[in-house]
Order: structure tokens, then C-alpha cells, then sequence
């Protein structure tokens, strides 16, 4: 890792991106990322990252003021990633480069996972195939735990609409970057429920929100403890709060490889095809993925994103981690 403080090198990726507002000072970090790493140029399906001229762009905001924060991520080489962070706060600045780097995996270094399941009969093809392969986390914890909440029990497609409701009407705008963030917890808890139905949440759904999002806003849950076991427990009494959601938490938005989503759809379906001997409309329960994914312990998490790419592609668009 070294901070480019002068002209940058020659990069493939040359943006004529969102230039840095006025009042405000980049932070720019080079990394040589810990393993191969392949930066998505896809925009999210929510609308709060976007892709321009191949550089990655996405609104944060730092601490109790709300400091804004444009970070910037282009990809210069294959073993190169270059971060830039404009804010008016260079502690805010340099904060969200960390959670940039946090979400896009930029430092994670999967080789024990690699020489571990190189040569593992269901993934090991696809892990040779493509090692640059990440999980789509986010930035910050509640990021992922209320976007899980909107994800339960539907197609993805609708929940991402929900979630650019959700974004549009609570979510906070850059009037220069036109970016915009997703709410703080502290706002969706302020909300009423009708309000978040509004957005398509059936009802329970709405109230579970609020509730997860009361809880994060008053620290009753840390979603950034050392030890998160406290705050799982108190999300996980609230009523439609289960497994899944909590694994998504846990893989998406703290980083756990460990953690499976095992009731995700997709990993349902993979898991009964393969025990069927290849039936289409085999269904797994709960267990069972649990079971079958057992073996890759502490990186079950991205062993169970491998596997669709190994053996059911077409499972991929219903995944929580692709």
C-alpha cells in the first residue's frame, strides 16, 4: 500500500469521473490488493453505487456530523487499485477509504482458501478457474442488515426497487456528485411504519425494519463489536428476524467468510439438486446446507458462492452472495 500524493500512472480505467467539490481535499491510496482482485464494473441494483467511465463511485458519510464523503475506485492494473476519498475532514476522508476497501475486498487474502479447495471435487475447477472471485459486501454493517430485512421472503428484483425507494426518499443526496446514501439507522427508525410500507414492505416487514434499525441507532446492538454475538442475539428477538437475515449481516456487512445464508433460495435448490442426483425441483432444508456446507468451515460463506458458479449458474441472480 502506498498514498499517491503526486501524478498518478497511466491507468486503463481513465475516469472522467465526478471531480472532487468545491471546499473539499482528496485523499488518494494506492493498494496492491493481497490476492487477485477484479474490480465489478457493474452499478448497484439499489442506486447508491455507480459506475462511471469504469471508475467506481459511491457516497458515505463519517461519524455522529455526517461528514460526506465522495470516495472514487478505479482499477489501474491487474495487481494495482487506486482509492480516492474527497471530504472536507481528512479523518473522514481516510474512513472511507477503509470501508471501500472493507466492501470491495481489496485486502483479503484468499490463498489458505485457495491451497485449501484448489483441487475440491465440487468447487475446485471454478476456484481455479477465477481466484479473483469476491462477495458483494457493503460498506457498513446496517447497510447490510436492513437490506436483508427488505430481501426476505421475495424476489430480488422488487426488493432492489424497495430499496431505491427507500434510498430516494430517506437517503441523503451530494448535490455536486448527484450520489446518494442509504439512511442511517437513526432515520429509519424515526419513520412510520405506513411510510415503509409505502415503499412495497409488506407490513411485518416495515415493523421489523424499525425494529432492527431502532435497535443499531440506540447501541443496544453493535454491529461493529469485536465480539457481535451480543448484538445477533438482540436483532434475532425481534419477531421475523431469523437466521438468514443475521447471516447476511455477518457475511455482507462484517466480513465473516464463515457465515451461510442457508435458507437463501438458491443454496436450497443447489443443495437438493446435487442430493437428488440432479432433480430440478429437489428443495433442501435449512440443515441440510448447513450439512453439505460443513466441510469448508470458517469459508463456507464463499465456498457456497463457488458452488453456484461450479454447478448451477442459473441459481446465481437468486443468491445473496454471487
Amino acid at each position: 500500500m502506498s498514498v499517491a500524493a503526486g501524478t498518478l500512472r497511466r491507468t486503463r480505467a481513465r475516469p472522467r469521473s465526478v471531480e472532487p467539490a468545491p471546499g473539499t481535499r482528496e485523499l488518494r491510496v494506492e493498494v496492491r490488493p493481497a490476492w487477485p482482485f477484479r474490480l465489478s464494473r457493474a452499478s448497484g441494483p439499489d442506486g447508491v453505487l455507480k459506475v462511471r467511465a469504469g471508475v467506481v463511485h459511491r457516497l458515505l458519510h463519517h461519524g455522529e456530523a455526517g461528514t460526506p464523503v465522495v470516495v472514487r475506485v478505479a482499477q489501474t492494473a491487474r495487481d494495482r487499485v487506486l482509492l480516492g476519498a474527497a471530504a472536507a475532514d481528512p479523518v473522514a476522508a481516510a474512513w472511507g477509504i477503509e470501508r471501500m476497501r472493507f466492501a470491495l475486498g481489496v485486502d483479503d487474502d484468499l490463498r489458505p482458501f485457495h491451497d485449501r479447495f484448489r483441487n475440491d471435487p465440487l468447487i475446485g475447477a471454478a476456484v481455479r478457474a477465477d481466484p479473483a472471485v469476491r462477495l458483494r459486501r457493503r460498506p457498513l454493517p446496517f447497510e447490510a442488515l436492513a437490506w436483508a430485512v427488505t430481501e426476505q421472503l421475495i424476489e430480488y428484483v422488487r426488493a432492489a426497487a424497495i430499496q431505491r425507494r427507500i434510498v430516494g426518499r430517506l437517503g441523503r443526496r451530494c448535490e455536486h456528485s448527484g450520489l446518494r446514501d442509504v439512511p442511517t439507522a437513526a432515520t429509519v427508525a424515526a419513520q412510520a411504519p405506513a411510510l415503509l410500507c409505502s415503499f412495497d414492505l409488506a407490513p411485518k416487514r416495515a415493523l421489523a425494519l424499525r425494529r432492527v434499525a431502532e435497535e443499531v441507532a440506540s447501541g443496544r446492538a453493535d454491529l461493529h463489536a469485536e465480539d457481535p454475538a451480543p448484538g445477533w442475539r438482540r436483532l434475532r428477538a425481534i419477531p421475523e428476524i431469523g437466521t438468514w437475515t443475521l447471516s447476511i449481516l455477518a457475511l455482507l456487512g462484517q466480513g465473516r467468510y464463515d457465515a451461510l445464508p442457508a435458507g437463501d433460495l438458491a443454496y436450497v435448490k443447489l443443495v437438493g439438486r446435487l442430493q437428488s442426483g440432479g432433480d430440478p425441483r429437489a428443495r433442501a432444508t435449512e440443515d441440510d446446507v448447513r450439512a453439505f456446507f460443513a466441510p469448508y468451515g470458517e469459508w463456507a460463506g464463499l465456498a457456497a458462492a463457488y458452488a453456484l458458479r461450479a454447478t448451477a449458474p442459473e441459481l446465481r441472480a437468486v443468491a445473496a452472495a454471487a
